[in-house]
């Protein structure tokens, strides 16, 4: 198990929050003192068109504590987590946004939580909301489906103040726009001890938002690639060849029928088969069902022939030199 001596590492995530930098990190540098937390901050600038990045380079040349990543564009927000998890040194984890909603004052609940109580994840609770009702409606609706889909009962998916053990931070990876089903990848790869604390939500203080309701299309699509990919990555041919069996099935025995019921059944006048409209529909389903399992198999030899095949989690090791250990 790695024990580092920095007990907190705050990773910040932020795009054009100047003005917002130096009062945030203030704060969290009063929390961590009053609370003896050795910790670091890792701000990861998201490709800033403000001056973000001579901000966080004038912060950091004053607290040795803060640390900074900028990227040469704007990726997003996963990609600026993804990165800050790879860079963490702590033994918990804390994310927060830059633009002062979250409350640093969360943080010695948030450690609690994971240290004392060991819960692998735990994520804020924002029941109070200063966000507009075009924003709040929206994201019940994205909630509630999230809990449905992935059977996790957070009442807030999305929200950025959350924490996390060690371990799962540096067995998960954040892509595209998955920083919102960060549980539910946690989830999938075997942390299941995920909690929630109601924190604190402040109203912005600098600047504007940075998030449109494209994220909530987005976000559903996002949902139903981790849902498929977390549950038929190492097996694809249990999806597409269990489709692909029932429209083949259905489609032969639409066929037949109409078939059996050509030779047996007809009547004088009564048209062919090859001229009623359910025998081509019985065809497209027999060739959407081919197909179908034909894109299992094909994606089975994919995963097969994949290097990373065995890129699954390992939670212990027993008299594994580092040199071999391949996670921690």
């Amino acid at each position: 198990m790695f024990d580092s001596p920095i007990q907190i590492s705050v990773v910040v995530p932020l795009f054009n929050e100047e003005e917002s930098l130096p009062e945030l990190c203030a704060w969290i540098d009063r929390v961590m003192k009053e609370n003896a937390f050795t910790y670091e901050v890792i701000l990861v600038d998201d490709g800033s068109r403000d001056a973000s990045w001579a901000v966080i380079k004038e912060i950091s040349s004053q607290n040795p504590h803060c640390r900074g990543i900028r990227f040469n564009r704007n990726y997003g927000k996963s990609a600026a987590l993804n990165m800050g998890f790879k860079a963490v040194q702590g033994n918990v984890i804390i994310t927060m946004d830059a633009d002062l909603q979250d409350s640093p004052d969360e943080i010695p609940g948030l450690y609690r939580m994971i240290s004392e109580e060991k819960y692998d994840l735990v994520s804020g609770w924002k029941k109070k909301r200063y966000d507009p009702i075009t924003k709040t409606l929206p994201t019940k609706l994205f909630n509630a489906v999230t809990r449905k889909f992935s059977g996790i009962r957070l009442h807030d998916f999305n929200c950025g103040l959350k924490a996390y053990s060690r371990p799962v931070i540096k067995n998960i990876e954040v892509y595209g726009e998955m920083h919102r089903y960060i549980p539910v990848i946690a989830k999938w790869a075997g942390y299941a001890n995920i909690g929630e604390k109601v924190v604190e939500h402040r109203a912005r203080k600098y600047g504007v938002t940075k998030f449109g309701l494209s994220r909530f299309v987005y976000g559903f699509l996002d949902l139903l690639s981790i849902t498929f990919v977390s549950k038929f990555r190492k097996r694809p041919m249990h999806f597409f060849g269990t489709l692909g069996s029932l429209s083949f099935f259905l489609g032969a025995v639409i066929a037949l029928w109409l078939i059996i019921d050509q030779f047996f059944f007809s009547y004088p006048g009564q048209s062919w088969v090859v001229q009623r409209p359910l025998f081509f529909l019985s065809l497209v389903a027999i060739i959407v069902g081919v197909q179908l399992f034909l894109a299992g198999f094909i994606g089975e030899m994919i995963t097969t022939n994949s290097q990373q095949l065995d890129d699954y989690v390992i939670a212990e090791t027993l008299n594994i030199t580092p040199e071999n250990e391949v996670k921690s």
